[in-house]
């Protein structure tokens, strides 16, 4: 029972938050390396727009950091501070991967472990095609929402900087300085 209240209570929290945006929401981010927008698909990917403008709304990705750099792959973000203290999540995601959308250079997707349910807070941006990530008729793939619509440079640059092993952290491909989110903003086109 208590599940179901909980499932009920987050169902209608992201319906009321897509129905405030009449035409697909533009997220525009600021980092220490530069601004990019975001154009999501709620049609497409309604629960992970929601759970995404959800973060981007109470102001908790901000002073996160870009974590997971890996040239000609994806930039990773969204889950941890500077200090690499883990931010606290809302519930998980049903998985939207087969919604048609490819993990196609630009796009922005929902990051797992290999639960295909398990998306929370962590997202990476596509620096390349990486249909390998999408979901099909036999598999769950990594749920794409939206795309790099403007400053896809500014991804191309944390892509290109130097990255470590952080063993302490169990982290590799870490940018050697930290890239944070300084600021998300939300309009419409």
């Amino acid at each position: 029972m208590k599940n179901l209240l909980k499932a009920a209570l987050t169902a209608g929290f992201m319906l009321a938050s897509l129905s405030a945006w009449a035409a697909n929401p533009i997220v525009n981010v600021t980092t220490t390396d530069g601004n990019f927008s975001l154009e999501l698909y709620p049609e497409k990917a309604p629960k992970t727009v929601a759970n995404f403008l959800r973060y981007v709304e109470d102001g908790s990705y901000v002073g996160t950091q870009f974590h997971r750099v890996i040239k000609g792959f994806v930039v990773q973000g969204g889950g941890f501070d500077k200090s690499f203290e883990r931010r606290p999540s809302y519930e998980e995601v049903v998985n939207e991967s087969k919604n048609g959308l490819s993990n196609s250079r630009g796009t922005i997707a929902m990051a797992r472990t290999s639960d295909p349910d398990s998306a929370t807070r962590q997202f990476y941006i596509n620096l390349q095609n990486n249909s390998n990530l999408d979901g099909t008729d036999y598999k769950f793939g990594y749920t794409v929402f939206g795309k790099v619509i403007q400053g896809f440079t500014t991804v191309e640059k944390i892509a290109s900087v130097k990255t470590v092993t952080i063993p302490d952290a169990r982290m590799r491909d870490v940018p050697q300085q930290p890239i944070l989110i300084e600021k998300m903003t939300i309009t419409t086109k």
